[in-house]
């Protein structure tokens, strides 16, 4: 009986028991299909830690930072998470933060079996990397991935991983919300939430619905002792399926997934603005701004519109409008749905990657000045996605700090990300600027610098 809902037929065929023997059904038939193909994954990392007598001192690491002359001594790490095979060859999906740093990655199965795994993709926005079993000739038990968007609230759903090492285990629970997005754990920020029993060691298995389809990654907890308190965590099967879609195209950048960008600031609609603009209740994105490039101005949204929907799904807030964006595929386009002057208006936006326009003509800065060591970009859409920053709404975007190169001064004043907005009452407008600027300037007896850190405008005067 488990195993009979058709695909996407979650809502359709659900009933509350009946009878008795209702009661007593068992979900050992969908473990047993889906069991196989989950895996305990185990990893090592080579950690570098500081052995100076002074380097958990709050006062010297003001002055020193975490840098105590480069007395540390390497040590080997072990950690553990879970996976789930999604192909045959045996790639794997596990979470990002389980895999990131490992050099050396194990896999167990069910059957007792073991094998190397190598990692192919890291994908650090959406919590998500693909693994890939190094065994020729073998294949694997798999499952299929099933849409999330088909799951209610109070559907049933299992949580399958390794909690704590223990081997395998299984909880089940249900779904307790959808789309929760008041949480900072990846920066798409739209989960599935489960009270089905996730605890450490769980992260990168999968989130099971009735009919045996893979419907979310468990990735996170709510807990303030370390274990299940009924608030678990997952990233939906939409974004998993991007991310193997983008590996299997090849649309991977440097360090993520290449996902759509729509250069558009917005708002989430509060009860006074609903009101206002005429709604029963408050939901949608609330256009502020729009970047020069931006797909969606060259589309026809304007600074004022109200995205409601987006390709017939309702939008309720900035988070599922970016969780939404991020799983089109680049090519394609969105309809979103605006109401704009009390009219409902629709618009096909393209998904496009961010451009990487003006040129980022990165530049090294030396000299005898404060910015000795500090790598430059110019700013631009592209530059702003992979830093993870904000980009400003114009067409000029200025400069960033990309990288600070170590044992400079540099270090203790700046950080990647920092926009330099101004020097010496200068305003900078390009590295090749930036660079001839500090050239002509010589050996400047004060500095007075003006940088962008975090949406905060700091000042920086040196002596």
């Amino acid at each position: 009986m488990l195993l009979c809902v058709p695909a996407g037929g979650f809502a359709q065929q659900t009933a509350v028991p009946q009878s008795e023997a209702q009661i007593k059904l068992s979900f050992s038939p969908l473990v047993k299909k889906v069991a196989p193909s989950v895996v305990n994954i185990y990893t090592k990392r080579v950690v570098a830690r500081n052995v100076h007598p002074f380097a958990n001192d709050p006062f010297f690491r003001q002055f020193f930072g975490r840098s105590f002359g480069g007395m540390t001594r390497n040590r080997v790490e072990s950690a553990l998470g879970s996976g789930v095979i999604i192909k045959e060859d045996g790639l794997i999906v596990s979470n990002a933060h389980v895999v990131k740093d490992a050099t050396e990655i194990t896999v167990a199965l069910l059957d007792g079996r073991e094998f190397e795994a190598e990692k192919v993709l890291v994908d650090e926005p959406s919590d998500l990397a693909l693994l890939k079993i190094t065994a020729d000739d073998e294949t694997f038990p798999f499952v299929e991935l099933r849409p999330s968007e088909g799951l209610e609230v109070g559907d049933l759903v299992l949580a399958i991983g390794n909690p704590f090492g223990v081997g395998q285990t299984v909880t089940s629970g249900i779904v307790s919300a959808q789309g929760r997005a008041s949480l900072n754990i990846n920066d798409f920020n739209f989960f599935i939430q489960t009270d089905a029993a996730i605890n450490p060691g769980n992260s990168g298995g999968p989130l099971v619905a009735m009919d045996g389809g893979v419907v979310g990654i468990n990735t996170a907890i709510f807990s303030r002792s370390g274990g299940s308190l009924g608030l678990g965590f997952a990233v939906p099967s939409e974004m998993l399926a991007t991310v193997v879609a983008a590996y299997e195209s090849g649309q991977v950048g440097d360090k993520a997934v290449v996902r759509p960008w729509l250069g558009m600031t917005g708002q989430g609609v509060t009860s006074d603005i609903a009101q206002s603009l005429g709604l029963s209740t408050p939901h949608g994105v609330l256009v502020a701004a729009l970047h020069a490039q931006s797909p969606a101005a060259k589309a026809g949204l304007k600074a004022g519109d109200l995205i409601t929907a987006m390709d017939g799904r309702l939008v309720k807030e900035p988070a599922a409008l970016k969780f939404r964006m991020a799983t089109v595929p680049l090519g394609q386009k969105a309809r979103f749905t605006v109401l704009r002057d009390g009219r409902e208006k629709e618009y096909d936006i393209l998904a496009m990657a961010p451009p990487d326009v003006p040129s980022r003509d990165t530049r090294l800065l030396k000299g005898y000045n404060p910015f000795s060591g500090v790598h430059a970009m110019n700013l631009n859409p592209a530059v702003a996605t992979e830093l993870g920053i904000p980009l400003p709404n114009t067409e000029n975007d200025g400069v960033v700090v990309a990288d600070v190169d170590s044992g400079t001064r540099a270090v203790r004043l700046f950080a990647q990300g920092d926009r330099i907005l101004q020097v010496n009452g200068q305003e900078i407008a390009s590295t090749k600027q930036l660079a001839k600027f500090l050239k002509n300037t010589g050996r400047a007896g004060a500095w007075q610098i003006v940088i962008e850190r975090g949406g905060q405008t700091h000042n920086i005067v040196i002596r």
